[in-house]
């Protein structure tokens, strides 16, 4: 599996990044620590699925795809431990999936992982449990990279030849398998041949476009510049921006989006200054079950988030917050959605029914 591992990083390097976050060595699954990044890179271990787990809910690793990466190893991880079971083995790692998938709410390719090894160990043996969905797992890392680098193909062709692109919190490397959804398809339009500059949201209050975006991108070349995130209107207004993609963390049957909160401001700015607005997420993003952006469940985290910045108190004493981490773009604000299966435009719910899903209509 070692070797299973220096080949993906082989094949993120060819195709330009050399950023991954996680890695596989000794039998143990390990996450770059997102966060305390650009200050320091550290590699926390996760020994047991519930190690995997935690990851997730702490904001270790983030990212929709990554989450889902990261809970397959830990199903992996889960397997193993329930191989001493015997013939409860499969129910029992049916147990910890329910608990796995409730480590983040928002993200579907959470619970699409998870089920996804689950059901591979369908009808194995106790005996080859472990190694079969250690298989699954890095079956989904790889596809995920090959999946992001097909995006940035064909995504690539979307965006304007030079000028700027903004992208709104982290959908590059550290958010996927080591690739990006956004970044991804900024990361082909670079290997094109375009001259794309990144305008880069800080993201309040996580921080992921001033901590992760801006450091994955200086530590690739490519030209970023961060901003805060009020300053997106005027960028566009201004003509700085040309175009905004980013990414997603689940996407409704009727192309509704969720994304970290602030995406659709940047939507409308989008719309008023008639600039195209760009969604990038692999298959595995979209939700059948939900028939649009209203059934999406929102996450809302602590109050703490947003009334600190690191250990440091910013808000008067007695203060309360409101904190939702995600927001829902409606479909009609959406310019096209950037797929590993092709390029999807309106009507989404046409689209994504017979791409997507692959239904006749």
């Amino acid at each position: 599996m070692i070797l299973e591992t220096d080949k993906i990083i082989k094949e993120l390097k060819n195709a330009g990044s050399c950023i991954v976050p996680f890695k596989w060595e000794g039998g143990c699954f390990f996450l770059l620590d997102q966060r305390i990044i650009p200050w320091k890179e550290d590699w926390l271990p996760c020994k047991s699925w519930l190690d995997c787990a935690r990851g997730i809910s702490d904001m270790v690793v983030r990212g929709a795809p990554a989450i889902g990466i990261t809970a397959a190893f830990g199903m992996a991880l889960a397997a193993k431990e329930c191989q001493k079971e015997g013939e409860n083995a499969y129910s029992y790692l049916i147990e910890i999936g329910e608990q796995m998938k409730n480590a983040r709410p928002t993200a579907v390719n959470l619970k699409w992982a998870v089920n996804r090894v689950i059901e591979s160990l369908n009808g194995v043996s106790v005996d080859e449990f472990y190694e079969r969905a250690l298989y699954e797992a890095f079956l989904i890392w790889q596809e995920d990279v090959h999946s992001n680098i097909k995006m940035g193909e064909l995504g690539g062709d979307l965006l304007p030849e030079k000028g700027g692109v903004l992208t709104h919190c982290n959908a590059g490397a550290l958010a996927t398998g080591g690739y990006g959804t956004a970044l991804g398809v900024i990361r082909g339009a670079i290997k094109k041949g375009k001259q794309i500059t990144v305008f880069a949201d800080e993201t309040r209050p996580w921080l992921q476009g001033a901590r992760l975006t801006a450091w994955e991108l200086i530590r690739d070349k490519i030209p970023v510049f961060l901003n805060v995130d009020n300053a997106s209107g005027l960028l566009m207004k201004t003509g700085k921006v040309r175009a905004v993609v980013v990414g997603a963390d689940r996407i409704a049957a009727n192309g509704d989006v969720a994304n970290k909160i602030g995406t659709y401001n940047c939507a409308c700015v989008a719309m008023e200054n008639n600039i195209n607005f760009f969604v990038a997420a692999p298959s595995s993003t979209f939700d059948s079950k939900c028939k649009n952006g209203d059934e999406i469940p929102i996450e809302v985290r602590s109050e703490e988030e947003i009334l600190s910045f690191g250990d440091m108190q910013i808000a008067p004493a007695g203060v309360k917050a409101y904190n939702p981490v995600f927001d829902i773009t409606p479909s009609h604000l959406i310019t096209a959605i950037i797929t590993e299966k092709g390029i999807l435009r309106p009507p989404y719910e046409e689209s994504i029914s017979r791409i997507i899903f692959k239904k006749d209509n």
